[in-house]
């Protein structure tokens, strides 16, 4: 299979590049990013401005594509500027994709996506969802942990401090609450991107645990 990976550089994605890589199944990884990464025979790193995405470019011609892109409202800066990434990226995207021939989407989105809701992000994640699965993949999974619980390039104080109250109250909580951590949402979007089942799939935060 040939796996385009978007967001290879993040706390998600750097675990799918690994794990992809060092799979036999995959012949080919292509993952488009800002930041140079490691060089192995399996994969093709194109730089890119994602706010200039190539239209007809080959490196969008894959089996199957994971998306981890993501950011927050806090390193984005703005609303506009979130929106922009973590929709308009997306979609862009994924449409570009399908029109190179892919047959499944895999979107890292969140808990509480949804595109009536209150809240600025989670609604962004919902119109995220929707948009993409109207783009029509034979398979489209949306994937929605909670909080992640990993170490980040930039700082989350507060996130941190939830996160380490969640892992110490894990042993009472149910599996609906407690956090998720990064590399076991890597391990599932990566078996999801293998799957045959047509359709759409939602895998939520309890079965990332």
């Amino acid at each position: 299979m040939h796996l385009l990976l978007l967001g290879a550089t993040g706390l998600v994605g750097s675990h799918v590049l690994e794990l992809a890589l060092a799979d036999p199944r995959i012949t080919a990884v292509t993952a488009p990013t800002r930041r140079a990464l490691a060089e192995h025979p399996r994969l093709t790193a194109p730089k890119i401005d994602f706010d200039n995405l190539p239209q007809d470019a080959e490196i969008w011609k894959a089996d199957a594509v994971i998306c981890a892109l993501g950011t927050t409202l806090k390193v984005a800066g703005s609303r506009e500027r979130f929106h922009r990434i973590d929709h308009d990226y997306t979609v862009e995207i994924a449409r570009l994709a399908k029109a190179g021939g892919g047959r499944t989407f895999v979107l890292n989105s969140a808990k509480g996506a949804d595109v009536k809701s209150l809240f600025f992000y989670s609604r962004v994640k919902g119109e995220t969802e929707k948009d993409v699965v109207a783009l029509g993949f034979e398979r489209t999974v949306l994937v929605r942990p909670g909080l992640i619980d990993g170490p980040r390039t930039e700082p989350r104080p507060a996130e941190q401090m939830f996160g380490t109250l969640l892992r110490r109250l894990k042993p009472v909580l149910p599996r609906s609450l407690q956090a998720n951590r990064p590399e076991t949402i890597a391990r599932v979007m990566l078996e999801q991107a293998f799957s045959a089942v047509p359709g759409v799939t939602v895998v939520t935060s309890d079965a990332l645990v």
